[in-house]
């Protein structure tokens, strides 16, 4: 993916070096990722969602009362991986700038990504690296500790800059959701659902932020920033993780009522939906009878 020649963003906020919250007294951070994966994998087993991976904590988080944040002191990021996620955010912000207005009529307006280290405060409650990377609707906010992607290279088999340049596209269709008035609706629809009914509407919020993921991906590769072979790492990162085979890692078999973020089959398909189409029209999951 070619990114080095690409403008940095303005809307993202370097926490990593003491701001926010920081890392707890002693220098530990809380629960390691490792041990949170594995508590997240036997949560799966006994019907609990423990959203830790890509996009878990939105929905769950989205709901709770805004905390209070003290200003923090902010740094354009000076290190590659910093710079690599700044540079993709920029990228975000110049087609949604043109993609929104054109299918929806709305301006787009630009969330700030919060790069942390270990623990930091959000508008949703605390942050922490075991979370994953996930959006806050209440602050607009994306927050994002770069471990997560040496944990996703390394424990669960997807990896490459293109693949966490989609990790990041995902957040911000949530974002995308949040400014189109979806992800309240969804919330409304879910305080009145069962649990089975919620859960399926999850999957619909998660595949349309897939499918959203996609377009961007579309229009970067008109763009001429692809490289080879990237498109194969995000699915790769797509179907790894994927509901069906978390759950059959941690318990042996996949429960898909339980699913929240969709298969592997699903993950993929609905961002090479978004990426043949290169419009929102194309990713209404709502609609859709099946998905």
């Amino acid at each position: 993916m070619k990114w080095n020649d690409y403008r940095q963003s303005e809307n993202l906020e370097d926490r990593r070096s003491g701001g926010g919250m920081g890392r707890v007294p002693g220098g530990r951070t809380g629960l390691g990722f490792a041990t949170m994966l594995v508590l997240g994998l036997v949560g799966y087993a006994i019907g609990i969602d423990p959203r830790i991976l890509i996009g878990g904590a939105e929905m769950f988080q989205g709901a709770r009362a805004p905390t209070q944040q003290t200003p923090t002191q902010t740094s354009r990021p000076s290190d590659d991986m910093g710079r690599f996620i700044s540079a993709v955010l920029a990228q975000n912000e110049d087609v949604w700038g043109k993609i929104m207005p054109r299918d929806t009529g709305k301006p787009y307006e630009p969330p700030t990504l919060v790069l942390f280290r270990g623990v930091d405060r959000s508008g949703c409650g605390t942050a922490q690296a075991a979370m994953g990377p996930f959006y806050c609707p209440p602050d607009r906010r994306v927050y994002l500790d770069t471990m997560f992607f040496d944990e996703m290279r390394r424990k669960l088999g997807g990896g490459g800059d293109f693949a966490y340049a989609y990790v990041i596209a995902h957040e911000v269709g949530h974002h995308i959701q949040n400014l189109l008035g979806i992800l309240p609706r969804v919330e409304q629809m879910k305080r009145r659902a069962s649990e089975r009914d919620a859960n399926a509407l999850s999957v619909r919020v998660e595949l349309q932020a897939d499918c959203f993921a996609g377009v961007w991906a579309f229009h970067i590769q008109q763009m001429g920033r692809l490289d080879q072979g990237d498109v194969e790492e995000a699915m790769k990162t797509a179907a790894a993780i994927g509901d069906d085979k978390l759950q059959k890692a941690g318990q042996g078999y996949a429960v898909p009522d339980s699913f929240t973020h969709g298969s592997s089959e699903q993950r993929t398909r609905w961002f090479l939906t978004g990426m043949r189409s290169g419009t929102l029209k194309s990713c209404d999951t709502f609609s859709s009878r099946t998905i």
